[in-house]
């Protein structure tokens, strides 16, 4: 069961404005970088459904960061069908995130008040997205459509609340186009974990790179 409901979580995502996206088949390693995350002032963290047995690696993430971290909603990504957002609802995921919108997940989450992010390509897929009660919808991938998409859009419906994943990077320039064209937040990932960072289990470099980059989201935003 989620630690946290829907208005919950969006509150968390909306007022640091960045949600981490990670997946490692060791959950070992996966603790150390959402810790990482969490001591850097994340407190929304995706992690991602993409290897064999990867439910099996939250289930145990999720017990863990409800000890080591209490204020995180940890939320699942990569989930493109009703049946695996059940099985993920089920161990503990605080929110579910999708590359694409399958109007078969949002009642299933809609029935545990967890919040359904779905990745949508043209204004109408938003538009019946949050019709089906998707709060906060995923253009992806954003390198794809680029900070002028969101800004059109925002235009003649200014209460969308957009998450940006792909074509994100923590540096100043990147995360200044995308805010000020609107997005709600952010969604990061290679670029905020580099492989020979991880490698070399350089945390205090993680944390210190969500710092930094919450600190120019919180800037932009002033």
């Amino acid at each position: 069961m989620a630690r946290f409901d829907k208005v919950a979580v969006l509150k968390k995502i909306g007022e640091t404005g960045m949600v981490p996206v990670f997946y490692h088949k060791d959950v070992e390693v996966a603790k150390k970088v959402v810790k990482a995350c969490y001591e850097g002032g994340v407190h929304a963290f995706e992690f991602t459904n993409r290897g064999d047995f990867a439910h099996e690696i939250f289930g145990e993430l999720v017990k863990w960061a409800a000890r080591e971290c209490p204020e995180l909603a940890l939320g699942i990504g990569s989930v493109v069908d009703a049946p695996t957002a059940a099985l993920y609802i089920q161990l503990g995921a605080n929110f579910i995130v999708g590359p694409l919108f399958n109007p078969d997940i949002a009642p299933v989450c809609n029935r545990r008040a967890i919040p359904y992010c779905p990745g949508c390509g043209t204004v109408s897929e938003i538009g019946k997205a949050q019709e089906l009660g998707c709060d906060l919808t995923k253009l992806f991938p954003g390198d794809v459509y680029g900070p002028n998409m969101v800004k059109g859009l925002m235009a003649p419906c200014p209460w969308t609340k957009v998450m940006v994943t792909g074509g994100v990077s923590p540096d100043r320039e990147n995360l200044t186009s995308w805010f000020k064209a609107g997005v709600y937040c952010v969604g990061m990932g290679s670029k905020l974990f580099p492989k020979e960072k991880v490698a070399a289990e350089d945390w205090a470099y993680v944390t210190a790179k969500c710092k930094e980059c919450l600190d120019i989201i919180a800037e932009l935003r002033k």
